[in-house]
């Protein structure tokens, strides 16, 4: 499926494919996502959404140079990533930060023998201290339940904190694009709620949010648009209305 770029795109992903050895994970895959949406991407488990994920900010390119280290599986990489008018498919990691791409990996992965304020700190690092104590404050502002837990260790947290914390590191960082995977996984329907208007508020200062998850019903109110992702190919987008008053989506993809 080939979509149609489009001049407000901050993000045009075109025919982006992706082996690990002889294995297709990514198929032609090609999307784009509009300055200020939320886009939201589908599917059941191993479906791709992952591997897209570290596609766009790069980690894929990490997991390439360790399997060829470690004389592993050969990872393949083929399309474009274009982030802003630039194709940044292989660009480095640090290089996308930079620039704006943020991103929260499936899982929260965070520091947990550390305190959430070195948290915050260390995701912050490649800014100054003026900018990461200013960061912090508006981080702080987005997850207010994290300001009473800044001397606790993130081990400690219930997952949703965790989650939440995972997301304010990604935000330390100032992002114009924030890329979260699986973002809701394994947290109870409450806490689903609260993330679900926290992404709303993301949205609301600016920054274009990709979410990705297997079960999307939560995010159909959310999504200016979103895309269906089986075996590594796009078979569906649409507005999130279109896609919740679809009957094959309704019951294949949101348990409706």
């Amino acid at each position: 499926m080939v979509t149609e770029n489009t001049p407000q795109s901050i993000l045009d992903i075109n025919g982006l494919t992706v082996f690990f050895e002889n294995a297709l994970a990514l198929n032609e895959v090609s999307l784009y996502a509009k300055k200020g949406e939320i886009v939201g991407i589908f599917g059941s488990n191993s479906a791709g959404k992952t591997t897209l994920s570290n596609c766009i900010s790069g980690l894929i390119l990490e997991m390439k140079k360790k399997e060829a280290r470690r004389g592993g599986q050969n990872i393949t990489i083929s399309g474009q990533i274009c982030f802003n008018g630039e194709d940044i498919v292989y660009a480095s990691c640090s290089y996308r930060v930079k620039n704006g791409l943020g991103l929260t990996r499936e899982r929260h992965p965070i520091f947990r023998d550390s305190n959430v304020l070195e948290n915050l700190k260390i995701a912050g690092n490649v800014r100054n201290k003026k900018e990461i104590a200013a960061s912090i404050e508006k981080t702080m502002d987005f997850f207010p339940h994290l300001r009473g837990l800044s001397h606790e260790k993130a081990g400690f947290l219930s997952g949703g904190e965790q989650q939440m914390l995972a997301i304010a590191m990604a935000l330390m960082v100032n992002p114009r694009f924030l890329v979260l995977d699986e973002p809701l996984l394994g947290l109870s329907p409450a806490v689903q709620a609260d993330l679900v208007r926290t992404i709303r508020d993301i949205r609301d200062e600016g920054i274009t949010v990709l979410v990705t998850e297997q079960f999307a019903r939560p995010l159909l109110p959310l999504i200016d648009r979103g895309y269906i992702i089986e075996n590594g190919i796009v078979i569906l987008s649409g507005t999130g209305e279109e896609l919740m008053h679809n009957p094959e989506v309704r019951s294949g993809y949101f348990s409706i």
